[in-house]
């Protein structure tokens, strides 16, 4: 992989990062729409997290908006593959188990931070228009994960230039991260509570991010709490104080 990655052309690249993305989303929403409305409900396990219906209307928009989101992160790998043939970034040779599994979960942190920073850019008056159409799905469904404007699809997509510019990445690492993300991210948008006893970070990350969607002005952080609360923008948090 990461001999293809250096020698291939930037068609190749833009053709692949496609490929990646276009899978990537079909198959985890499809996963996750036979888990949610099909296999859990079928052993009454779990529940809705919000029971308002939705509508073709909302279902057309999001894949609609969804395939414009996997167009930009398919193509945009060109950015991150243009710094490797640049020579500002260079993959890891030959990394360990123990490299890639560290650097996987330095990534893990930094995507934290990168989302957060951008998710609170966006409900900002100069940029909310640009998050309206990633909120007009109150009741969120697994083609909701994409369902962005443009712009905070680039905002988003950029995510590991800034980690590349700084060190040397293994090729598996630097993989996982929309891999992680995009799994976070189904998880959070699911609108389904799979284990509603479950403690696990994952879990209540996607009952956290549903009231983000209820409520607008609160927990933006992606799959943990500890920016939101230590920012003071956690729901929980701001109810209690109340």
């Amino acid at each position: 992989m990461r001999d293809f990655i250096l020698n291939a052309s930037a068609i190749e690249i833009m053709l692949s990062g496609l490929a990646f993305f276009f899978c990537m989303y079909f198959i985890f929403c499809l996963i996750n729409i036979g888990l949610s409305s099909v296999i859990f409900p079928a052993f009454k396990k779990g529940n809705i997290l919000d029971v308002r219906p939705v509508n073709k209307h909302q279902l057309r928009r999001e894949i609609g908006l969804s395939l414009i989101t996997v167009m930009i992160f398919g193509l945009g790998v060109i950015f991150p593959w243009g710094l490797l043939q640049l020579g500002w970034a260079n993959l890891a040779l030959n990394p360990s188990l123990l490299q890639i599994s560290l650097e996987i979960v330095i990534l893990f942190f930094w995507n934290e931070l990168h989302f957060y920073i951008n998710h609170r850019l966006l409900h900002t008056p100069w940029l909310h228009r640009f998050h309206k159409a990633h909120h007009q799905s109150m009741t969120t469904t697994p083609w909701t994960t994409y369902s962005f404007h443009p712009v905070e699809s680039l905002m988003l997509g950029s995510v590991l230039i800034l980690p590349m510019l700084v060190h040397d990445f293994s090729v598996e690492a630097l993989f996982s991260v929309p891999v992680f993300s995009f799994f976070i991210n189904q998880i959070g948008h699911a609108n389904y509570d799979w284990f509603p006893e479950s403690k696990f970070f994952l879990f209540q990350g996607a009952r956290r991010h549903q009231q983000h969607h209820e409520k607008i002005h609160g927990n933006f952080g992606f799959a943990l709490d500890w920016l939101d609360r230590w920012l003071k923008t956690d729901f929980c948090q701001k109810m209690a104080n109340r």
